[in-house]
């Protein structure tokens, strides 16, 4: 098992200025982190990816898409650029060491038709999808599809959805996540949607309701826990959680009120939920 944190908690960009949060991080006991990948600087993340390395830190990454450069548009235009940012986002993660670029790759995040997903965004996203996962193929690089809430997205809502979009897709380097967060919104039963996706799923994000400290709300962590050891899933549980310290970020999440002590309260106190839940 590795344990990670996703960097948004502090920072949408991270760069030599965060080294005392990362030595912190692995003074603390994480194995790595997870940076966001806005800035599509191969050069900078290289850069990035050697003071990790000289930390100690592994590393995963995140991103998202926007309307800009959707994979599931209508434009084929459009879709290309998709296809093209998502294939930048694989060199610049491939530059820092990342071997998982995760996040809700399928679709642009917070856009909405006023449907749910067409057969034809289906076949689009597909073609896109699988078209980036031949250049992360050549990367070393696995993509990692984020099924969202109804609430940030259409397309991919549940981990029925996502399971079956990778299954259809069939390639080694397209496959998806589960995320506490988002299933605790979306699944009836957590261990039925964990065992049904199962097959698929090669990374974790650990989150809580309100997006603050593991294990201080209400997701279900008991039947969370129990069942990842059933599944015997030995791969990255990385915290996710959000706050006040980027405006930009704080409103994208709807994060309107302080939710925790202090970030490094959260990232001791959900370090120490997460081993214990693993332990039980």
């Amino acid at each position: 098992m590795k344990y990670g944190m996703n960097m948004l908690l502090w920072a949408s960009d991270v760069t030599e200025e965060h080294a005392g949060i990362l030595e912190k991080l692995k003074k603390w006991g994480y194995d790595g982190v997870e940076l966001p990948v806005f800035d599509l600087d191969p050069a900078k993340f290289a850069r990035l990816g050697k003071m990790l390395d000289a930390i100690g830190l592994e590393r995963t990454a995140v991103t998202v898409c926007s309307d800009a450069d959707n994979p599931i548009s209508a434009d084929p235009a459009i879709r290309s650029a998709g296809v093209e940012r998502l294939k930048k986002a694989i060199d610049t993660v491939a530059a820092a060491g990342a071997n998982l670029l995760c996040g809700p790759l399928h679709s642009a995040l917070g856009t909405f038709s006023g449907t749910g997903p067409t057969a034809d965004e289906w076949k689009w996203g597909l073609d896109s999808l699988t078209k980036a996962a031949d250049h992360a193929a050549k990367n070393n690089v696995t993509l990692v599809c984020e099924y969202l809430n109804r609430f940030e997205c259409y397309f991919l809502t549940s981990a029925a959805d996502d399971a079956r979009f990778c299954r259809e897709a069939n390639h080694p380097n397209l496959k998806m996540m589960y995320d506490t967060f988002h299933a605790n919104i979306e699944e009836k039963d957590l261990a039925a949607a964990m065992k049904g996706c199962w097959d698929q799923v090669v990374h974790v994000h650990i989150s809580e309701n309100d997006r603050s400290t593991p294990g201080e709300g209400h997701v279900d962590w008991e039947t969370t826990f129990k069942t990842l050891k059933e599944l015997k899933y030995d791969g990255w549980l990385t915290v996710e959680a959000f706050g006040l310290a980027l405006p930009a970020l704080a409103a994208a999440t709807k994060i309107w009120r302080r939710m925790f002590p202090t970030e490094e309260y959260l990232a001791q106190n959900a370090l120490a939920f997460m081993k214990k839940g693993m332990a039980d």
